[in-house]
């Protein structure tokens, strides 16, 4: 039996349709990533999975527990951290804590093994209000309040959203050690990096599953040869690449931008040639090889055109 399992699940606000026929599963013990922009219907699944929200179509459960009917036995095996910050602002870290253990009918010292690893973290500030924490030690507290009372899978709502780089990535590390206790982890982001961090993903876009695997199944799946292209002034010359021969897409990535071509019509030499021809100096051009992010502009693209 998996962890989740969500079939067909649909929901509207309105005429809005914020998820259409979302469909995949989790195994247990692993770590599952939802990847996808603002917007996508990634909160609007968690709060359904976490039975918060009741969909207008399709079924779910967690742990074989039907998120409609079983909603009541399904908030007491599972922990949830928001997209935002959620907790007390005015309670200290301990009165958080606290609380947060007491609504579930356990304590902190009940549980503190499982939570040690964070908590400990967090004693040396635990006379500070909530709302004077920095970013990282917050995210810290919230994974500890939703850790507290021994959940079986764990819904993370873009959590390291707003924190700096180094936190980002001590946040992972947690995970991993929490998953090697043998909780699932569902977690969603807006960064495609952390894709591979995950042990599977699924890419969402305007309320649709375009493709679930590893990250290197989906990256394997992509079929265009992909070149960086760097040179300036960077929008003109990212306008100028998408009108090239053989140049199926080309989208901005930092400083450099990404290219999917058709290898029987171009290559590196071919549109650095090209690039020369149309005027512009001292630009490179080379081969690459795709991440998440180019696998999801793909998709969406083709969805876009009708495609998908």
């Amino acid at each position: 039996m998996a962890a989740i399992e969500v079939n067909k699940i649909s929901k509207k606000y309105g005429t809005v349709s914020a998820l259409n026929e979302v469909s995949f599963s989790v195994k247990k013990g692993e770590i599952f990533g939802l990847i996808g922009p603002d917007g996508a219907g990634k909160t609007t699944l968690f709060r359904i999975l976490t039975t918060l929200l009741s969909p207008d179509a399709g079924k779910a459960a967690v742990n074989g527990l039907d998120v409609v009917k079983d909603y009541a036995a399904i908030r007491r095996i599972v922990g949830y951290m928001p997209g935002h910050f959620s907790l007390y602002q005015d309670l200290s870290v301990r009165e958080n804590l606290e609380f947060f253990a007491t609504v579930f009918g356990t304590t902190i010292e009940a549980n503190y093994s499982d939570i040690k690893d964070i908590y400990s973290q967090l004693e040396p500030f635990n006379n500070r209000r909530a709302g004077n924490l920095s970013g990282g030690m917050k995210q810290k507290l919230a994974l500890c309040c939703a850790l507290v009372h021994k959940p079986s899978v764990l819904f993370l709502d873009e959590p390291t959203t707003g924190v700096d780089a180094v936190s980002r990535k001590e946040f992972w590390n947690m995970l991993y050690r929490i998953r090697s206790g043998g909780v699932t982890i569902l977690v969603s982001t807006p960064y495609m990096d952390e894709a591979s961090l995950c042990d599977r993903i699924a890419l969402i876009h305007e309320g649709a599953i375009f493709d679930t695997g590893t990250p290197a199944q989906i990256i394997s799946q992509y079929p265009y040869g992909l070149l960086s292209v760097k040179g300036k002034p960077v929008y003109e010359l990212l306008k100028f690449v998408r009108k090239c021969d053989g140049v199926i897409n080309c989208f901005s990535f930092g400083a450099e931008s990404h290219a999917a071509i058709d290898t029987t019509k171009t290559n590196a030499e071919k549109l650095s040639e090209d690039i020369m021809a149309g005027g512009f100096r001292g630009c490179t051009v080379k081969t690459i090889s795709p991440g998440v992010e180019d696998c999801f502009l793909r998709f969406s693209i083709e969805k876009h055109d009708g495609k998908g």
